[in-house]
Parts: structure tokens; C-alpha cells; sequence
């Protein structure tokens, strides 16, 4: 589910809190709106996001984390974790 380039970069965008669509692309602006849309409509079917349209002109559609996505913080948690005690190969070499 978290395979990919993007996914872990949407969930930790929705963790802070709901989003619209263009505020997604906004906080990843090297994703395309079709990489985006297959992503949020994968992670609908999986349960991980819910998808909430609001009948208003213009319309509005928000996604947020469901509980079983607000599990993944600790996944994410100990993933950063584990990348801040990873030594730098760089910091090694002297000049």
C-alpha cells in the first residue's frame, strides 16, 4: 500500500489534517494530477482515506485519514526514526 514514490508523502500531508485536491498538489508539486487521483482512489478502496464532496458552487471535496489511516503515524514515526539513525556515508569523507 505505502509502495511508490508518493504514498508516504500524501499520508503524511493528510496526518496534519484534511485536504482538498489542489491543496495536495500544492504540498507535492511534482506530482501529477493523474499519479494524485489514482493514488487518493486507491487509498479509498483500501479504507486508508475517505472522500467527502460538499454540495456547494463551486463543489468542494475534501480527503481525510480514516482511523485505519491514522494508524499509519507510527509506521511513518518509526520510519523517520529509523532514517535519522541511519550514518551518513558523506559525513565520513574528509577533504
Amino acid at each position: 500500500m505505502l509502495n511508490g514514490p508518493w504514498a508516504t508523502l500524501i499520508v503524511r500531508e493528510l496526518l496534519h489534517a484534511p485536504h482538498r485536491f489542489n491543496q495536495l498538489r500544492d504540498a507535492l508539486p511534482n506530482i501529477s494530477p493523474h499519479r494524485l487521483t489514482s493514488r487518493m482512489r486507491q487509498f479509498e478502496r483500501h479504507g486508508i482515506v475517505t472522500r467527502t464532496t460538499y454540495a456547494e458552487i463551486p463543489p468542494r471535496v475534501e480527503y481525510a485519514l480514516t482511523p485505519l489511516g491514522e494508524g499509519l503515524r507510527d509506521v511513518l514515526e518509526a520510519m523517520g526514526a529509523w532514517a535519522m539513525a541511519v550514518p551518513d556515508p558523506e559525513a565520513d569523507v574528509t577533504a
